[in-house]
């Protein structure tokens, strides 16, 4: 990558790609997470889309391991994700005994309506951390499924929520391209294949009323991130954000709440 001129950079920052978005959402949300290390309790729906994750990948993984197993027994991760999690989890007006049955349900119709005609090469990838060094960034994080369609490779990334699903049945796609983008650099950095499919997006609706899955798919999605000197992309947008220190908040975010934001409390800007 070409050299950013604004600034000479010596130090490394660590970034998930799973963060990305969250730095131009609210950059002092951003900070108080990945900078900082502040922590607060886990949503009950950041846990059920954890749990989601985990059945989907146990049933994946057996598959691509050429022993398949019942959607039952991909069940039973799910289940103790939401019954037994790593970390604290706030469930405020949800439940966990209603996100087990939404889960279920969910990873039910995903077993059964994507899992089939999807062809996978690898499952949760852990990839390798990747050293941009003239922008001091370091970029990390775990890619959800490697697809196969004919000798192409390309990114399925799960995303769950209460709007995960339009109404004409496809996954939304819409905010996730930059998140995608970086795995799709670090997919390719760690499992060395060229990824030239489109980057795909599974949507996983966890409405109590409505449980839909559906796809979505967003091409050439890494032009958005590498620009110039006169067109910067997102990567020299976070550069200089994070090496600035420029830290502002977002009270108008849609994530700004005590939910979402360790920080909220005594966040400076919402007043």
């Amino acid at each position: 990558m070409r050299a950013f001129s604004w600034e000479k950079i010596m130090k490394q920052i660590r970034v998930r790609a799973s963060s990305l978005g969250e730095l131009f959402d609210c950059p002092a949300r951003f900070e108080a997470k990945n900078i900082l290390n502040m922590r607060g309790p886990t949503s009950g729906k950041a846990q059920l889309g954890t749990a989601i994750h985990a059945g989907s990948a146990a049933y994946d993984q057996a598959i691509l391991n050429g022993s398949p197993i019942s959607i039952n027994d991909a069940c039973d991760p799910l289940v103790d994700a939401i019954w037994k999690p790593e970390f604290e989890v706030d469930w405020a007006e949800d439940k966990p005994s209603d996100a087990e049955a939404i889960g279920i349900k969910l990873l039910t119709k995903y077993c059964k309506e994507i899992a089939p005609a999807q062809r996978y090469a690898a499952i949760e990838v852990t990839c390798e951390n990747l050293e941009i060094t003239d922008l001091g960034l370091t970029l990390t994080g775990t890619a959800d499924r490697i697809r196969i369609v004919g000798d192409e490779f390309g990114l399925s990334d799960l995303k769950s929520g209460g709007r995960a699903v339009g109404s004409d049945g496809k996954a939304v796609t819409s905010g996730h391209g930059a998140q995608l983008a970086v795995y799709e650099l670090l997919a390719e950095h760690t499992f060395g294949k060229a990824m030239t499919l489109p980057a795909q997006i599974i949507g996983l609706q966890t409405a109590k009323t409505t449980a839909r899955v559906g796809l979505g798919e967003i091409p050439n999605i890494r032009a958005m991130l590498i620009g110039t000197e006169d067109d910067p992309g997102l990567l020299q947008h976070a550069s200089k954000i994070i090496h600035s220190g420029s830290f502002y908040g977002n009270p108008k975010s849609m994530l700004c709440s005590g939910k979402f934001c360790p920080r909220y409390a005594k966040c400076k800007y919402r007043s």
